[in-house]
């Protein structure tokens, strides 16, 4: 619910990436490392490939240095195309495109079952979660850190600080330095209804600049259209509001690069933070003394480099003081898929009824989400793990039925929540 739910559900490859950087390395670590264990976790992956698109000559004489960049960081299938392959691959697509690079490794995947399934599978291999739990102080001996939080003190060998948004105030806190500064970067986004994802085939990229990948047109695997995000510094880490002057330039640009687009409607807005720092690479650092790595500045690539990173800081823990066993067997959980292209509950027996009419959303499903090791605690995360009140009516139809399934299911007391996990289990025949 915090940096990570806002983005453009693509997994790159890390064609575009400073060569020889950290985020390079983790992008493209990511992305083999998510191609390697997607099918166990029962996620999909849409290799739709990727068009940048040189729109002036400024541009165009930019793509030969892409393409290079390209190959030297793996995506050896990178090529240029032409105006004539560009308007086959793409009919819809402005007519003022020169031409471009083609990557077709590039794809689009569910943003957000993706790290729920991260999370699950931890603790169903033994991690313990504790959520709505700030760090409110840290002492480290030597040895062991003790942190005390709103919820209890924990001990450790070991501290990572993957605090997001707020990685430089952690860092501050058990510290008493950091050595980098969060810099919000806000990014909104249009999503337009199901008929208009038929105007593309691939994710069109404009040509990047120093400071943003610029605006993305790309399907989404709900069958949506995304455009989006824009790129606005602001001092609020917590400010995810949309503007209507900011949507409407989205819209203007979206009409530009595709203009049939304009016949469509765009059925949802939204936005993210990305965790910039002003640097051009990541702040993934360890500070020996203190037993403690901070992961931070992972700004708008962290969806993609998430598995590289967790593969990079594990590979920095396992020396020295640090122990590992790894185990004998490891679980790997699934959820019920949200991906238009997979088998959904609506098409399974039993089901419950369908609740949202615009997603195909179950009875069930909701029951499922609210109950488990890992329940969702708010309706937005309910969103995030159904799809519900996603639509075109954005819940006005389904609002009623809704608030009666999850009545008291975001009350944290105890016996609220013991009552909500006893009917949802009843519900489910468990």
């Amino acid at each position: 619910m915090g940096a990570s739910k806002g983005n453009s559900a693509i997994l790159h490859t890390g064609f575009d990436a400073p060569p020889q950087t950290l985020e390079q390395h983790c992008i493209a670590d990511g992305y083999q490392s998510y191609m390697h264990i997607h099918k166990r976790l029962g996620l999909s992956v849409h290799r739709v490939g990727a068009l940048v698109i040189a729109w002036t000559e400024e541009e165009e004489n930019t793509l030969p240095d892409i393409l290079e960049r390209a190959h030297l960081n793996g995506a050896h299938d990178a090529h240029l195309v032409g105006k004539t392959e560009i308007a086959k691959k793409e009919p819809n697509l402005s007519r003022t495109a020169r031409s471009g690079v083609f990557i077709p490794g590039e794809s689009i995947i569910d943003p957000w079952t993706s790290p729920y399934l991260y999370q699950l599978q931890a603790i169903e291999n033994g991690a313990t979660l504790a959520r709505s739990c700030e760090v409110l102080d840290g002492n480290f001996n030597g040895a062991e850190w003790q942190l005390k939080t709103t919820r209890g003190t924990f001990f450790g060998t070991s501290v990572v600080n993957c605090a997001g948004l707020y990685g430089d105030a952690l860092d501050q806190l058990l510290m008493g330095r950091s050595t980098f500064q969060i810099k919000p970067r806000k990014g909104q986004f249009l999503i337009y209804d199901k008929p208009a994802r038929s105007l593309i085939n691939s994710i069109i990229l404009p040509v990047p600049t120093r400071l943003t990948k610029g605006v993305v047109v790309c399907p989404t695997v709900f069958g949506n259209l995304l455009v989006g995000p824009t790129a606005e510094e602001q001092e609020s880490r917590e400010d995810a509001s949309v503007d209507n002057p900011a949507l409407q330039q989205l819209a203007k640009k979206g009409e530009q690069i595709l203009p049939a687009i304009k016949e469509h409607t765009v059925t949802a807005s939204y936005a993210g933070i990305r965790p910039a720092t002003g640097r051009q690479d990541y702040c993934i650092e360890t500070h020996k003394d203190k037993n403690l790595t901070s992961v931070n500045g992972i700004r708008s690539t962290g969806l993609s480099a998430a598995l590289g990173i967790a593969n990079y800081v594990f590979k920095i823990h396992s020396g020295g003081h640090h122990s590992f066993v790894p185990l004998k067997e490891y679980r790997w959980p699934t959820a019920n898929p949200i991906d238009e292209s997979m088998q959904r509950d609506w098409q399974k027996p039993n089901n419950g009824g369908i609740v949202c009419h615009c997603e195909w959303v179950t009875k069930r499903e909701i029951h499922q989400a609210l109950n488990g090791p890992l329940p969702v605690g708010s309706l937005s995360g309910l969103k995030r793990r159904t799809r519900v009140t996603m639509g075109r009516c954005q819940g006005f139809y389904c609002t009623a039925q809704l608030k009666e399934i999850t009545r008291g299911c975001f009350d944290d007391s105890p016996s609220v929540r013991k009552t909500r996990v006893e009917s949802h289990r009843q519900f489910l025949g468990d």
